[in-house]
């Protein structure tokens, strides 16, 4: 384990590893922020980012940060949305849009197919059992 100091609060901590570098206490309060948010966003579907932001004491960037982390997911009708990391297209969750997570996907599926490989006809002959004729 390494030992690191909290980026809210300054203190020494035991980091285990992950994304956030806080202390355990911290990390609580963030989690309460999280469910706070959630709930206001269920309860006000049409809000604004700002407005969920200034209404809840949290920063725009960490509700950006949960949509991303796809912990936050907001409705269809909501005016609210992030853009794909890849072609911009606004999205409601998540860092891609299903249309790049497909080409993504097919990408990376390609690259574990292994071409099979060809062999010429000389070689294929030079392998073969010889009998010698007595």
């Amino acid at each position: 384990m390494e030992v690191k100091n909290c980026r809210g609060c300054g203190r020494l901590f035991n980091y285990i590893g992950g994304g956030y570098l806080l202390c355990p206490a911290c990390m609580d309060e963030l989690d309460k922020k999280f469910t706070t948010v959630k709930e206001y966003i269920r309860e006000n579907p049409k809000a604004s980012l700002t407005q969920i932001s200034e209404d809840n004491d949290v920063s725009v960037v960490q509700i950006e940060r949960w949509v991303r982390e796809e912990r936050l997911v907001f409705a269809d009708d909501s005016p609210i949305g992030i853009e794909c990391e890849s072609c911009g297209i606004t999205i409601k969750s998540g860092r891609f849009c299903p249309k790049c997570k497909d080409a993504m996907q097919k990408g990376l599926g390609s690259l574990y197919k292994q071409p099979e490989p060809v062999v010429k006809r000389a070689e294929r002959d030079k392998a073969r059992m010889r009998f010698l004729d007595n």
